[in-house]
């Protein structure tokens, strides 16, 4: 037996698993990710000769596998939005978009600082990589299938998915703003930001915005209303359109300096607005949903390897805390700030701010820093972002099921009520 026999028998069992697990699950108080990250530190702490998966020591590797995770899931969020594009049809989004993760990165920086003892930059790299929510691990309180129902959503499902796919690409800047410190040397700290609000902040954003909608909308044109109808894509049920897009928006928005997360997104939502109810969205959905799903088992699978072979080993009581905290007090209480005035109740106001699921997006931004910059204390950084997913996977992966299925059963008595 060879180690490659042994990595296709695992992977054989992971995708059979992958398959299953979702519908044995369903109406549980547990959830996938839970299921394969249990399932990785279980394989790994078996005598096997499987390679450790370090993405401290593979910082290339890990950056790359998270990347496409990410944006292939950020794709398959955006095909599920029913609702269009709006300043207040969106204004939960933008609320947490402008205030919750601006509030958060603060909070976390200064506790990484204060409490868990980290160099400046390295404090605001961490608070940037634990910033954005995640789109690959909160499937169990997202959206679900697109329909042709606009007004379809529910406040918290809707803010929660719509959230996930914008503020991926949004951490970047402050992201960048780390790397910049941390490269800073000689350069006064005026200069390095001076040249992060150009660059980072107003060309990249605007440019991943505008090739998102370019790419979105010339792809619309193509799949849904070209004259040949060979070209016609949307007829053809090819599921293989979706990762075209995703890959083109990707693509071309790197290749010209822009973010690429953003771009994905938004071309998400041209693309779902082009033909809003054309049946190939949701072929477009189920393809990169089980691209996704699969791609996720690996992850959670190699995470949990990661775990049990000591990634939480430089952990201190600093970094715990700092862990807890950001869960259990700075995203709840900045959601509930952001989210005053806000439609929605009160409880699905203290939900939307609960559900703050960190996962994937968190190591690609690690990843992607340290094969970047040199960082101090890079180790400590990554156990305490371990931490902070491994309980949130386990926390809100608990919580999720019992919870919405209380919102939504709050929410039919009231349906029930108005109509009497």
């Amino acid at each position: 037996m060879t180690v490659l026999d042994l990595a296709y028998a695992v992977a054989g069992v992971g995708a059979l698993l992958a398959a299953l697990l979702p519908r044995l699950l369903e109406g549980r108080a547990l959830s996938m990710p839970i299921a394969f990250l249990g399932l990785g530190m279980l394989i790994y702490t078996l005598p096997t000769d499987l390679p450790v998966p370090d993405p401290i020591r593979y910082p290339w590797i890990a950056e790359h596998l998270t990347e496409f995770g990410v944006i292939v899931a950020l794709m398959g969020a955006g095909l599920k939005l029913d609702r269009p594009v709006g300043w207040r049809r969106w204004s939960s989004t933008w609320r947490l978009l402008a205030i919750t993760m601006p509030l958060s990165i603060v909070a976390v920086a200064v506790l990484g600082w204060w409490v868990a003892g980290l160099a400046p930059a390295t404090a605001l790299l961490l608070a940037s990589a634990l910033a954005p929510t995640d789109p690959v691990l909160a499937s169990d309180v997202q959206v679900g299938e697109p329909t042709d129902d606009e007004d379809s959503e529910d406040e918290v499902r809707f803010a929660l998915t719509s959230e996930a796919g914008l503020n991926d690409g949004l951490a970047f800047p402050f992201t960048y703003l780390a790397i910049g410190l941390a490269a800073a040397g000689g350069s006064s700290l005026g200069s390095v930001v001076g040249r992060w609000l150009v660059v980072e902040v107003l060309y990249k954003l605007s440019a991943g915005l505008l090739a998102g909608l370019a790419v979105g909308w010339l792809l619309g044109r193509l799949f849904f209303r070209a004259r040949s109808e060979t070209l016609r894509l949307a007829n053809h049920a090819e599921g293989f359109t979706v990762l075209a897009a995703t890959f083109l928006a990707y693509g071309v928005t790197e290749l010209i300096g822009g973010y690429g997360f953003l771009a994905v997104f938004v071309c998400a939502c041209s693309l779902r607005a082009a033909e809003r109810d054309h049946g190939h969205h949701q072929v477009m959905h189920d393809f990169a949903e089980q691209v996704e799903r699969l791609f996720t088992v690996g992850l959670l699978l190699l995470l949990g390897g990661a775990i049990v072979n000591g990634l939480l080993t430089p952990l201190t009581w600093g970094g715990a805390l700092l862990a807890g905290t950001l869960l259990l007090v700075v995203r709840p209480l900045a959601g509930w700030l952001a989210l005053r005035g806000a439609p929605g109740t009160h409880a699905e106001h203290g939900v939307i701010g609960f559900f703050g699921i960190r996962g994937i997006g968190s190591l690609y931004y690690l990843s992607y820093a340290l094969a970047t910059a040199e960082f101090a204390q890079a180790e400590r950084m990554w156990a305490i972002a371990a931490l902070v997913i491994l309980v949130s996977v386990v926390v809100h992966g608990i919580a999720a099921t019992p919870v919405m299925q209380r919102l939504d059963s709050a929410r039919e008595r009231t349906s029930t009520g108005e109509r009497d």
